[in-house]
């Protein structure tokens, strides 16, 4: 399994509320969240973002509160992963259970920038930037996890088998 596409650049603590202001959590669907995705921290990252491009961060990516609104909405937006050097435990959870691939990788969330293309390859943890030319180990996803985000999440995965 892999993803590549082109990055959004964030630095630390990016909580659930600048990924999807509460203002606009009266709604459930993935569409409509999407549409304000990132507005408060980046008023043009709906405009600009493509399917598969993807997000990197620094530390404490997804902190605040434990909605799983956020992780829908960015994966809605059409971004195939985030990396960042560390997520907040709950998001983190969240985004698994909703088919959304994250990677913790310190050395990628700093080696990496805004516009720069990226290819992640889930199954060994490689993040490569073929914009530079470097490449990063992350972790690999292990085969459970690869599984819930074939099928786009928990519930997918749950009611497939």
């Amino acid at each position: 399994m892999k993803a590549k596409g082109r990055v959004f650049k964030y630095k630390d603590n990016v909580d659930t509320d600048v990924i999807i202001p509460a203002r606009y959590l009266n709604s459930s669907d993935p569409k409509e969240l999407a549409t304000h995705c990132m507005e408060d921290i980046d008023k043009d990252f709906i405009k600009n973002v493509k399917d598969g491009d993807i997000i990197v961060a620094e530390k404490n990516f997804g902190c605040g509160s434990s909605r799983e609104h956020a992780p829908i909405a960015i994966k809605a937006a059409g971004v195939s992963c985030v990396i960042a050097e560390t997520f907040a435990r709950i998001f983190y959870r969240n985004a698994i259970n909703i088919g959304l691939p994250i990677i913790e990788c310190k050395e990628a969330a700093h080696g990496i920038e805004a516009g720069d293309e990226v290819e992640i390859d889930f199954d060994s943890g490689v993040i490569t930037n073929r914009t530079k030319g470097t490449e990063f180990k992350g972790q690999a996803f292990p085969e459970f996890m690869q599984k819930i985000i074939k099928s786009e999440g928990l519930i997918n995965y749950i009611n497939s088998n």
